[in-house]
């Protein structure tokens, strides 16, 4: 599967973008319809990152932000289980930054799982430092809960 250049999310893309979502969240999946109303509301934006299987394209990646005022947040970010560890996370990220920042945010917050390791990584990685924690915010298929922990990163 070859990656391609990460672009706006448009409503032709929901259905894909929610199964995608499912997939990396079968807690709580969002519907295309979630979707759509999410993009309808003021601020929200989001991004596709698609890849080639079988010479049709198919999204690979996903990332919603909402700006207000000067903040922004990461309302989801997520990669198909069979394209992980192969950057596509971080181009989504890095890709949304600089536009983000255009919108008159000066930093973005999101919320990870603590026993998410792998995106922790990422996080760590772009520059997102630990401003608070949520306890037992997310609960397991299996049982438990992980904490929330919740990252900021400056944009100016």
């Amino acid at each position: 599967m070859t990656a391609l250049a990460p672009r706006a999310l448009r409503p032709e893309d929901l259905p894909g973008a929610a199964a995608l979502h499912a997939t990396c969240f079968p807690e709580e999946p969002w519907s295309a319809e979630s979707l759509a109303g999410l993009l309808a509301q003021p601020g929200v934006c989001g991004w596709l990152l698609e890849g080639e299987s079988g010479g049709d394209p198919e999204p690979i990646a996903l990332l919603l932000a909402r700006v207000a005022a000067d903040e922004a947040e990461v309302l989801t970010l997520c990669v198909a289980p069979a394209s992980r560890r192969g950057g596509h996370a971080r181009v989504l990220l890095r890709g949304a930054l600089p536009i983000l920042a255009a919108l008159g945010a000066r930093r973005l917050l999101l919320e990870v799982a603590e026993d998410n390791a792998a995106a922790r990584a990422l996080y760590d990685r772009e520059g997102f430092l630990l401003a608070g924690r949520r306890p037992e915010y997310y609960s397991r298929r299996r049982g438990g809960a992980a904490d929330a922990l919740l990252l900021l990163r400056e944009l100016a």
